[in-house]
């Protein structure tokens, strides 16, 4: 205990040298993107698996440490095993457990045909919208939501002559509003352990800047009807979309969230008993899918766990906040507060355009966020909220993104053309920095 190099120290040194580690990572991350961009090959920035490219970042962390390797060690290890990366780390296998479930027993197209039998043959656009956000919303997956949806969007746009782009974007657009807002998302799940809030409350704070976007963009779409389809009666099971509305109740209640999932697991897996057969050994094996389908992101996050306590320890976040505070400071005092959720925004956004991967740069950036709201009296709900916000919006306008790859090919578009005709992307960022200029701060 009284080893000064097993002692961590809380207020290291700011050291830029100490941010190297993370460079590296975003070097190897992004350069292998652009390479096998230019080789054609698809979905590029996701050839080199994210926990493969952090691996020579950490090497270069713990050489670049000044503890002895053995401390350093530790040092790494003891990020891996920070109370909220495990809580993290074992929400995202029960929220996969959940999808996995859930869809397999007919979830999924339950609530499309739901969606579906709503739909107004007049605003298919705004329809569209509503689907891919409520699925979003209680699946907590957008990529999930547009491959369940994009494929029908595609058959009715095509029906009913609306450019297939333009609903592209919608069901992108649509996928980005629900995960952002669902407490099962993975990008949720990082932004509220980070910042050290509860989910309830980072939902009701993301409604404030999410539902006048949302309203704005149905209007949009309404506007922008292109045409109209007379769609054919769908089956609806209410049964099969009840345990997606019972996790949303329960979350928004206030439930404990690892209860919340475990109950929607267990009754996902009860409506495919009482509805199809399914058995004892296939309920397991899709809780174990779902586990697998987490893999990349459990491993990911105990990862960058470590290396951004090697960081911190060698001053690298400290670096950051300073470079910030001066920012902050040039401008008057009562200013602090909206230039440092401005400053969280801008972090998680060019980190976002550097990852192409909203929950990752929630990941990188969530100690320095939490810090930087801490300084000047951020609520950990709005910093949470304005890092899942910011993230989903570039994650929705990058043409590298996941989201605008798999819509752009599921509609034989190009990836920039689907991220162009995300309309709600853009009309949340320019509502967010409005409310964050305009509006007086909770706490």
């Amino acid at each position: 205990m009284n080893n000064p190099e097993s002692t961590p120290q809380h207020c290291p040194a700011p050291s830029f040298t100490a941010l190297f580690p993370l460079f590296l990572f975003l070097a190897l991350f992004i350069g292998a993107g652009i390479y096998y961009q230019q080789q054609g090959v698809d979905f590029a920035f996701y050839q080199l698996p994210s926990v493969v490219a952090i691996l020579p970042a950490i090497i270069l962390a713990l050489t670049l440490s000044k503890q002895k390797l053995n401390s350093a060690i530790e040092t790494f290890i003891e990020g891996i095993g920070h109370a909220n990366i495990i809580a993290m780390c074992l929400i995202y296998l029960l929220a996969g457990a959940f999808a996995a479930v859930a869809k397999a027993t007919g979830g999924v197209d339950a609530t499309v045909a739901l969606g579906l039998s709503l739909i107004p043959s007049n605003l298919l656009l705004p329809g569209f919208f509503l689907i891919a956000a409520f699925i979003a919303t209680a699946m907590g997956t957008s990529m999930g939501t547009i491959a369940a949806v994009a494929p029908i969007a595609l058959g009715i746009s095509q029906q009913a002559d609306i450019d297939s782009a333009l609903m592209a974007g919608t069901v992108i657009s649509g996928a980005l509003f629900g995960d952002n807002l669902s407490i099962i998302s993975d990008t949720t799940i990082a932004a509220t352990r980070t910042q050290g809030c509860e989910m309830k409350d980072k939902f009701k704070e993301n409604l404030i800047f999410a539902l006048p976007a949302a309203a704005v963009t149905l209007v949009l779409l309404t506007l922008a009807g292109q045409g109209s389809a007379e769609l054919a009666a769908q089956e609806i099971d209410f049964l099969k979309v009840l345990p997606y509305l019972t996790i949303l109740i329960l979350a928004v209640s206030g439930l404990n969230v690892f209860v919340v999932l475990t109950t929607g697991i267990l009754l996902a897996g009860l409506t495919g008993f009482i509805t199809i057969n399914y058995s004892v050994t296939s309920f397991a094996d899709d809780i174990f899918t779902g586990f697998k389908n987490m893999q990349e992101i459990f491993v990911l996050s105990m990862l960058v766990g470590g290396l951004a306590a090697l960081m911190q320890r060698q001053g690298g976040l400290a670096f950051i906040s300073l470079k910030i505070e001066k920012i902050i400071a040039r401008f008057a005092a009562r200013q602090n507060k909206r230039l440092s959720e401005l400053g969280i925004a801008c972090l998680v956004s060019l980190t976002n355009a550097c990852v192409a991967n909203n929950t990752v740069s929630i990941i990188v950036t969530g100690n320095i966020a939490r810090e930087l709201a801490e300084k000047h009296a951020v609520s950990p709900k709005r910093s949470a909220s304005l890092l899942d916000i910011f993230s989903c919006v570039i994650q929705g306008i990058i043409p590298y993104g996941a989201q605008a790859l798999l819509a752009a090919s599921i509609f034989s578009i190009s990836p920039l053309a689907a991220a162009a005709n995300a309309w709600y992307c853009f009309v949340l960022a320019a509502a967010a920095v409005l409310i964050v200029s305009l509006r007086k701060h909770s706490s």
